[in-house]
């Protein structure tokens, strides 16, 4: 039970890191593997996949975004949406490779979403940049070891 309860709560870091919100899945990750009771594939695979699931909750809520443009409460000025949508046009569906960045990786899922990425290749590129960095991640905390 216990390591269901740690498996859930990597998925739920891995996933909520990868939207807006300010969370690190990667210490979560690292202590995990430090204690070395859990399954290395195991951790890569739930924290692989959670974080590819916000991603995909990122690329939904940008394919509807706009229609919320004009709105107040909207997150971002219109200069500043047409400097995203710029640099996506500028470098395409290969910036997704740069996903898994800090900063601006998960909003570059969102443009995605409002540039009307379609979802396959979106999610190839993307669970190749997220699983990469995990995959790095892993290798160092192992060697670290």
């Amino acid at each position: 039970m216990v390591r269901m309860i740690a498996y859930l709560g990597l998925f739920s870091a891995a996933l909520i890191a990868a939207t807006i919100l300010p969370l690190q899945s990667e210490a979560a990750l690292v202590g995990l593997l430090l204690t070395q009771d859990y399954s290395v594939a195991v951790l890569f695979m739930v924290a692989t996949t959670g974080n590819v699931l916000g991603a995909v909750i990122n690329w939904y809520l940008g394919r509807f975004l706009l229609a919320f443009q004009h709105k107040r409460w909207f997150p971002a000025s219109e200069q500043q949406l047409t400097r995203a949508q710029g640099w996506y046009h500028r470098y395409g569906r290969w910036s997704l490779l740069a996903s898994w960045l800090p900063v601006v990786g998960d909003p570059l899922t969102v443009v995605a979403g409002v540039m009307r990425e379609p979802l396959v290749p979106f999610l190839l590129l993307v669970t190749l940049a997220k699983a990469g960095r995990y995959l790095v991640l892993i290798a160092a905390t192992l060697a670290w070891l």
